[in-house]
């Protein structure tokens, strides 16, 4: 059974940092693809980065680009979310999604798997 596993989350100011974590455990993801999503209240989920691929190449929400930066861990089937210079409008709950294909995508719909969520606050 494939189970994904967020932390990380928690307060912080305007322009401070938090770095997200993603476990996978039941399966390895060391190609395929695994992204991060979030939901802020009364709005929809949206993507804001994926990671793909034996190169690991990544692809970013315009909102975030510039201030998130998405890796991995293949040794420990982790992937990380790291976000930076974080604004109110971040506030969120955010998720771990993991998939086995390796093609790219920002659709959640596209994705197999989900973790339960950490939530980001921001405050101003």
């Amino acid at each position: 059974q494939v189970q994904l596993v967020e932390s990380g989350g928690g307060l912080v100011q305007a322009g401070g940092s938090l770095r997200l974590s993603c476990v996978a455990s039941g399966r390895t993801f060391s190609s395929s693809r695994m992204g991060w999503f979030r939901q802020a209240p009364g709005k929809e989920r949206e993507f804001v980065a994926v990671i793909r691929g034996p190169g690991d190449s990544t692809y970013y929400a315009n909102s975030v680009k510039g201030r998130f930066t998405i890796s991995r861990d293949v040794a420990k089937n982790t992937v990380y979310l790291q976000m930076n210079s974080l604004k109110p409008e971040d506030t969120a709950v955010y998720y771990c999604a993991a998939d086995s294909r390796i093609s790219s995508s920002i659709y959640g719909d596209r994705y197999d798997y989900w973790g339960q969520g950490t939530q980001v606050t921001v405050s101003s």
